[in-house]
């Protein structure tokens, strides 16, 4: 098939060529992803100001996007879904490796034939009278050896615009496939073509949804929507689900993790992973100012880490995304100042509240509500309103360099050393503030057995557990059992350096017997990083407990008085009770479970009886 490339419908700068030095494989995809979508035009897409521009100006043509009162937001908008269109949908999230048991337990799995016949069913036509957009990326910064690329195609300027925030977008990126070689192709549409006479919508998707992952040949397909992490295909599909397996195949971690710089009271600079599960306070953790003095803290990322053993032997990472794609709900000056002043403007904002002067308004973003608002479907809402104003869901994304708490060398090729790996749930109990692992294999399986207790009835049963290993439960890429190997046998290739970050569990959820959390958290986490850090440095002691390490002593001057025994309360029968469960959980892998992970849950047993 001879494929013509007609000019974009806004001008954009582009004469509908593609463009010169571009892969030949590249070009060979796309013309097959036109072929089966059928799109009017093709774009492709060279991430220019002037571009973002085209896209934003047809997007509030169409009503897509509002332009927000530029004296309060300049250069950013406020776009409302679909209702049925509002966040990740796990259930239609599939990984289509060779065999099921490839996947594992924790994975939808469909088989990747039949899978492609379904794809390529509601594939087919599925961009009639809308426009092709071709976005090359690069994940990492261009030219680093962290870095990984990709080429998505779609037909959301949605989508185009929020990946050229999240990512490094086009033309440099397609020129680096050129020279690198390899690539991810992801394939997304809305699933809403247009035929003659129809009449648009201002956002496009369709009932039908499948985000679907290929990891033998590096492939992602998404269908029916347009939102988030479903759309925006570099983010989790590639960033983790894909990576992930890369990382296996390669020897390297593509973890759900947020980078810190850490500058201590001495001037020493270190850095710290943190892996936390949704609702553990990860961004407010990424973007701390701590309430103690003299220590700095300055981000390098806020979801996603890729690690790798530097050429200095010492584990590294880089943060592979561009920007932030943040939920906006539970954000404010008092829980996290540098996030706010981070959208002053040039920003996406996904259902919101509109307030009357033409700015937005979330919850928890002050104190008290507006007395009017338009709330995230456009309807009139005031403080009396029985649904909230913003979508429990909804979403801020901005660039990264906007943050003033951002490092200066978030953008390093090499990427920072990493000193310490925290990993955190949200537990009311058992799970003390903070623990030290006795060593690597024992923090793997911190991180195996991380979990939250469920709060509401619509969750589960009150007080059950919702596992979340290592905060990867819906992006794990293939069998988690194996995921615990690969992060075992990555520590022993450490251990042959003699360069291993310390690992830590915190929680800083832990409630008392009235109820009430015990500690305070958001900048007074502070307190619990600093005596991670100078276990890091060698500044203070800790105490052999059979859940690892606890403090003696920690930073608690000018704080209200805390109840240290609780907070660091070991329940044995309760402890004892949970391994039990643990057990259960751990025997779903069946023979991918590593044996390590079972002679730790021996030893923790083991220790905790002794303890009587």
């Amino acid at each position: 098939m001879t494929l013509t490339l007609s000019p974009h419908d806004l001008s954009t700068g582009h004469n509908g060529d593609v463009p010169e030095g571009a892969d030949s494989r590249v070009v060979e995809w796309v013309e097959r992803m036109a072929k089966l979508t059928e799109p009017d035009d093709v774009v492709w897409c060279d991430g220019s100001a002037a571009e973002f521009d085209s896209l934003t100006r047809l997007m509030m043509e169409r009503g897509t996007l509002i332009r927000l009162n530029p004296d309060y937001r300049p250069y950013s908008f406020l776009a409302r879904s679909d209702p049925s269109d509002v966040a990740r949908v796990e259930a239609r999230t599939f990984i289509c490796s060779e065999t099921e048991d490839e996947a594992g337990p924790t994975n939808n799995w469909r088989d990747p034939a039949e899978m492609r016949e379904t794809l390529d069913g509601l594939f087919a036509g599925s961009m009639h009278g809308r426009t092709m957009y071709v976005v090359p990326f690069s994940m990492g910064p261009i030219g680093s050896s962290f870095a990984k690329l990709g080429v998505q195609v779609t037909d959301s300027p949605y989508v185009v615009a929020s990946m050229r925030i999240m990512t490094r977008m086009g033309t440099e990126a397609l020129k680096r496939i050129a020279v690198d070689g390899e690539w991810v192709a992801a394939a997304h549409t809305v699933g809403a073509p247009l035929e003659p006479g129809d009449t648009d919508v201002a956002w496009p998707c369709n009932s039908t949804k499948y985000i679907s992952h290929f990891p033998d040949s590096r492939e992602i397909w998404s269908y029916g929507s347009a939102y988030g992490g479903n759309a925006i295909l570099a983010k989790k599909s590639f960033a983790l689900r894909i990576a992930s397996v890369m990382a296996r195949d390669e020897g390297w971690l593509a973890e759900h993790m947020l980078i810190l710089k850490v500058t201590n009271p001495r001037g020493r600079v270190m850095h710290v992973v943190a892996a936390f599960p949704s609702a553990c306070g990860k961004t407010n953790f990424a973007m701390m100012t701590p309430t103690i003095p003299g220590w700095r803290v300055e981000t390098i990322g806020d979801d996603i880490a890729w690690l790798r053993r530097g050429a200095d032997g010492r584990l590294r990472a880089i943060n592979p995304e561009a920007g932030f794609f943040g939920v906006a709900p539970g954000t404010g000056e008092s829980t996290n100042a540098n996030a706010v002043e981070t959208l002053w403007g040039n920003s996406i904002f996904t259902n919101v509240a509109l307030r009357d002067d033409g700015d937005v308004w979330w919850e928890g973003l002050t104190d008290s509500a507006p007395p009017h608002l338009l709330d995230w479907r456009g309807e009139d809402w005031t403080p009396n309103s029985a649904t909230p104003a913003a979508h429990p869901n909804s979403r801020f994304t901005v660039a990264a360099a906007q943050a003033p708490s951002i490092a200066d060398t978030w953008e390093h090729p090499d990427g920072v050393v990493i000193d310490a790996i925290i990993f955190g749930g949200r537990r009311a109990t058992n799970v003390p503030l903070v623990v030290e692992a006795r060593d690597w294999d024992h923090g793997v399986f911190l991180g195996a057995t991380i979990s939250s207790e469920q709060t509401a009835a619509a969750e589960g049963t009150p007080g059950e557990l919702r596992r979340d290993p290592f905060a990867m439960l819906p992006f794990c890429g293939y069998n988690m059992g194996d995921y615990w190997s690969h992060w075992l046998e990555f520590g022993k290739r450490l251990r042959s350096t003699g360069t291993v970050p310390r690992i830590f569990q915190v929680n800083w959820f832990r409630k008392g017997a009235d109820g009430k959390f015990l500690w305070p958290g958001f900048g007074e986490n502070a307190r619990v990083l600093e005596w991670m850090l100078e276990r890091v440095d060698g500044q203070v002691g800790a105490k052999e407990t059979p859940l690892g390490y606890l403090p003696t002593s920690l930073n608690l001057e000018g704080l209200p008085p805390v109840d240290w025994d609780q907070l660091f309360e070991i329940d044995r029968p309760a402890l004892l009770a949970e391994a039990d469960d643990t057990e259960k959980y751990f025997a779903k892998f069946g023979s991918h479970l590593p044996d390590a992970m079972v002679a730790q849950l021996d030893t923790l047993r083991a220790k905790l009886n002794r303890s009587e």
